[in-house]
């Protein structure tokens, strides 16, 4: 795997490429996020924050949300999948708020983690984003492209966020996450865009699997950018 200078090098790339990263759930306060972040299980954040602003409007707290029922809810959260079970960690979710920590979401991984619903990725979401906690959520983008470049191994998300966070400071681990979510998205996709890639000299993958096939060698003489004069129109074209 790669160093940790070499790590840290690699996220700074990626961020000036993804300048901005941040959470694309639309949230504001540490409850909103919360609830976002269950609801985008199986869910795009893009159809997570259709449902959002009608369940915050309706149920703005926990100790609103801890009084609803699964009939009252799960119409309001049908479009982001699984409705019955997001349904279920929800009210569990808030009741858990109220009945042990007053309504207020804790700052605290372990607390967190024993509220229905919660995993380690969700907390991480919630620490890092809304409560200044740090913390390094690692879904399934994240898990593939570390691999992918090199800078961790294995397919056990809590041991590549433990690798991550041991090569990253504190401050940069939110931002790893986030940077790494938006090109696995965008550029380092099931099939990878490795010509739009701003890492792929250090990317492992790159180097030992895509430059050794004859695609590969194509994308090698490829300027990752480039204007193309179009000579029908004399148009140009990224």
């Amino acid at each position: 795997m790669k160093s940790p200078k070499t790590t840290r090098r690699i996220i700074e790339t990626l961020a000036e490429q993804h300048p901005n990263a941040d959470t694309e759930l639309h949230y504001r306060n540490p409850f909103e996020l919360l609830v976002a972040t269950i609801l985008s299980a199986q869910s795009t954040d893009a159809g997570v924050n259709m449902v959002t602003p009608a369940l915050f409007k309706k149920y703005p707290d926990a100790r609103a949300l801890a009084t609803a029922t699964p009939g009252q809810l799960e119409p309001m959260i049908l479009s982001t999948g699984f409705f019955r079970q997001k349904s279920k960690a929800l009210i569990g979710m808030a009741q858990g708020l109220v009945a042990d920590h007053d309504g207020v979401v804790p700052a605290d991984m372990e607390l967190l983690t024993k509220l229905p619903g919660v995993g380690r990725k969700t907390a991480n979401v919630v620490l890092g984003h809304a409560l200044g906690v740090p913390g390094l959520p690692v879904d399934r983008h994240v898990l593939r492209v570390s691999n992918r470049i090199g800078i961790a191994e294995g397919d056990d998300p809590v041991k590549v966020e433990d690798q991550l966070c041991a090569k990253l400071p504190k401050e940069m681990w939110i931002l790893a996450s986030d940077v790494q979510i938006l090109h696995g998205r965008r550029i380092c996709k099931p099939k990878p865009l490795c010509d739009q890639c701003s890492v792929r000299d250090d990317c492992d993958y790159y180097q030992h699997v895509v430059k050794k096939t004859p695609v590969g060698r194509a994308l090698t003489a490829r300027p990752a950018s480039r204007t193309i004069k179009v000579r029908a129109t004399g148009a140009k074209r990224k």
